[in-house]
């Protein structure tokens, strides 16, 4: 893991050719079975992980409960997971041009949600692939941040500048 990706982003796996994963759709709201209670006080939000096989051959994959870490706020500390409502990957072929996806629920205090960590490590073939991470926050959008002011805050809008400017650089 070199550097994080931002939510949204595809990240390929160099080991298992055509195979790529993103984290996306990083957004508030309730789980579909009702609240946990040890949520109580914490507001919820939700994301997915989909796995695409872009390659020629079919890959069985996992990614289950332990694969998934979720950090929030400036200090990183761990977010609740709501193990009854995420909906896991288990013991998923995925043939070539095919996708799955995990659902996963999360909660944590309304203040630390500007900032989220997700970091995910997918098993392929029964062999542990390297870890991938994310980072993004609840209401953080270009617009919102001011991202033509160049003035904005947290760690998912300062990774979005750098890689802006990367690919500025690029196509100089």
């Amino acid at each position: 893991m070199c550097e994080p990706n931002v939510v949204g982003d595809w990240q390929e796996y160099d080991e298992h050719a055509g195979l790529r994963v993103r984290v996306h759709r990083l957004e508030r709201g309730e789980p579909p079975r009702g609240r946990d209670d040890a949520a109580e006080g914490l507001t919820y939000f939700s994301l997915r992980v989909t796995v695409e096989n872009r390659g020629t051959e079919q890959f069985g994959i996992h990614l289950e409960d332990g694969q998934i870490d979720v950090r929030i706020g400036a200090d990183g500390e761990s977010a609740f997971i709501d193990w009854r409502n995420t909906q896991f990957i288990e013991g998923f072929d995925v043939y070539p041009l095919r996708r799955a996806t995990a659902v996963l629920f999360a909660a944590g205090p309304e203040a630390s949600l500007d900032h989220v960590d997700i970091q995910i490590q997918l098993r392929v073939d029964e062999e542990w692939a390297d870890r991938r991470m994310w980072v993004g926050g609840l209401g953080l959008h270009e617009d919102v941040l001011g991202a033509h002011s160049g003035q904005g805050c947290g760690v998912a809008h300062q990774v979005s500048n750098f890689l802006r400017d990367q690919a500025e650089e690029g196509t100089a």
